[in-house]
C-alpha cells in the first residue's frame, strides 16, 4: 500500500502550471474527441454537399470572426486590475457588436451579390446566420480570455466539453429528421451559445458590469491601441492562409466537392493538431529556456523535430496504403472519394505536422513581422494554385497535386528559416 501510494504520489501533477495545462488539454481533448467520434454516424445522416456547405459556413465565420473584436481579448490579461479588465471586454464587445450589426445588413443588401461572389446557392439561406455565428465567436474568444485571467480552468475545460456535447445532440437529432445542411450549422450555434452561457455566468458572479465606465473604456482603448493596428491584421492573415482555400474550392468548383475535401481535411487535421499542439506548448517553454541560457535553440530544436518524425515516418506510411478503404469502410462508401483526396494531402499535413509544433520559435525570437510576411506569402500561394488550375482547366484532384505541392513547398522553406534561427540565435 505504501509503495502504491508513493507511485500515485509521483505520478501527480507537481505544479499549478502543470495542473492547469492538464486541465485545458483534457477538455480540449474531450471536445475534439467527440465531433470525430460521431463522424461515421453523421456522414451517414448527412450528404457531402451538406458537410460542404457547413465547411464553407465555417470558414466565413472563421475569417471574420478571428477580428471581432479588434483583436483587444488579448488585452485582457494585461491590466493589473480587473476593473480595467472588464471595461476592456467592454471595448471588445462594442467592437463585437457593431461588426456584427454592419455583417447583418451586408447580408440583407447585398445577399444576392455574394452569392454570386461565392459562386454557391446552397449557402443562400445559412448568409442571414453568418453575422450570429461571429458576434458569438467573438463573445467567446472575451470570455475565454476573462475566465483565463482569472483561472477558471475547470471551467474552461467544461465550456469546451458542453459545447461539442451540444453540437453533437443538435447535429445528430436533426440528422435523424434529414434537416440537411441545415441541420449541421444549427449544431454549430447551439453549441457557441452553450459555451458562451457557462464563461458568462462565471463573470457575472464577479460583480464587475458595474465598472464599466465610458472614461476608462476610451482610456484603455487607446492604451492598448497597438491589438487592432497590428494584432488584428496578422491573425486575419493567419486565418485567411487557413481557411481561404475552403472558399475557392466552393467557388470554383462546387460545394459537394468541398464537402469531400472538408472531411478529409478535418480527419486527418484533428488527431494531428491534438499531437502537435500539445508537443508546441512543451518546445515552447523548453525553447525559451534554452534561449536564455545560450542563446540559441538548437538542443531542444532538434529534439522536438527527431520525435515528430518517429511518429510520423510510421503512422502517414500506414495511413497512405490503407486511406481509401478506410474512409470508406469508417464513413460509408460514398465517402471513398475523400479518402483519395486524404492520401494526396497527407503529404502536406506530414510537412505541417513537423513544422508547426516548432514554429513558435518566431516568438522565441521575436521574428513577429516575418511571420506577418509569411502568413501573407500563403494567402498568394493559396489563390495562386486556383488561379493556375482555373486557367489550365485543370480538375479537382489535379488542383489538388499542385496545391500539395506547393503548399509542402512553403512549409519546407519556412522550416530552413526554423533551423537557421535554432542553430544561430538569430
Amino acid at each position: 500500500m505504501r509503495w502504491e501510494s508513493n507511485i500515485l504520489y509521483r505520478l501527480k501533477p507537481k505544479s499549478e502550471f502543470t495542473k492547469n495545462v492538464l486541465t485545458l488539454m483534457t477538455g480540449t481533448t474531450i471536445a475534439q474527441a467527440i465531433p470525430v467520434a460521431i463522424s461515421p454516424i453523421l456522414t451517414r445522416l448527412y450528404s457531402p454537399k451538406d458537410f460542404g456547405v457547413l465547411a464553407l459556413f465555417v470558414a466565413i465565420t472563421s475569417i471574420l470572426g478571428s477580428i471581432a473584436n479588434g483583436r483587444y481579448e488579448l488585452a485582457i490579461m494585461l491590466p493589473r486590475k480587473d476593473e480595467d479588465a472588464i471595461n476592456i471586454m467592454a471595448l471588445g464587445f462594442i467592437i463585437n457588436i457593431i461588426l456584427s450589426s454592419f455583417l447583418f445588413f451586408m447580408a440583407i443588401i447585398f445577399h444576392d451579390e455574394i452569392l454570386k461572389l461565392l459562386n454557391n446557392k446552397e449557402i443562400s439561406p445559412w448568409i442571414y446566420l453568418v453575422p450570429i455565428s461571429v458576434f458569438l465567436m467573438g463573445c467567446f474568444n472575451l470570455l475565454n480570455y476573462f475566465n483565463n485571467r482569472k483561472k477558471f480552468y475547470k471551467d474552461l475545460a467544461k465550456a469546451n466539453t458542453y459545447k461539442a456535447i451540444g453540437m453533437a445532440i443538435v447535429q445528430l437529432s436533426l440528422g435523424f429528421i434529414k434537416a440537411g445542411a441545415g441541420g449541421l450549422i444549427s449544431g454549430q450555434i447551439f453549441s457557441q451559445i452553450i459555451s458562451n452561457t457557462k464563461l458568462f455566468f462565471n463573470i457575472k458572479k464577479l460583480n464587475l458590469f458595474g465598472k464599466i465606465k465610458k472614461v476608462r473604456v476610451i482610456a484603455l482603448g487607446k492604451r492598448y491601441i497597438d491589438f487592432p493596428k497590428f494584432s488584428m491584421w496578422a491573425i486575419l492573415a493567419n486565418t485567411l492562409a487557413v481557411q481561404l482555400t475552403n472558399i475557392l474550392i466552393s467557388s470554383f468548383y462546387n460545394v459537394k466537392t468541398l464537402g469531400f475535401y472538408s472531411l478529409a481535411q478535418r480527419t486527418l487535421g484533428t488527431p494531428l493538431s491534438l499531437i502537435g499542439s500539445s508537443i508546441g506548448q512543451v518546445f515552447f517553454q523548453e525553447a525559451t529556456k534554452e534561449k536564455h541560457r545560450t542563446g540559441k535553440t538548437i538542443k531542444t530544436f532538434n529534439s522536438t523535430v527527431k520525435k515528430l518524425i518517429i511518429i510520423a515516418v510510421p503512422s502517414f506510411s500506414i495511413l497512405y496504403f490503407f486511406m481509401e478503404d478506410l474512409f470508406a469502410f469508417v464513413f460509408g462508401e460514398q465517402w471513398r472519394i475523400a479518402g483519395r483526396y486524404a492520401k494526396i494531402i497527407i503529404c502536406l499535413f506530414f510537412m505541417r505536422f513537423i513544422s508547426s509544433p516548432v514554429s513558435t520559435v518566431i516568438s522565441v525570437f521575436n521574428k513577429q513581422k516575418i511571420e506577418l510576411i509569411s502568413n501573407i506569402l500563403l494567402i498568394l500561394i493559396s489563390i495562386s494554385s486556383v488561379l493556375v488550375a482555373i486557367y489550365f482547366d485543370f480538375n479537382f484532384t489535379n488542383f489538388l497535386y499542385l496545391h500539395v505541392f506547393s503548399i509542402s513547398f512553403y512549409y519546407l522553406i519556412v522550416f530552413f528559416l526554423y533551423v537557421k534561427w535554432a542553430v544561430t540565435g538569430k
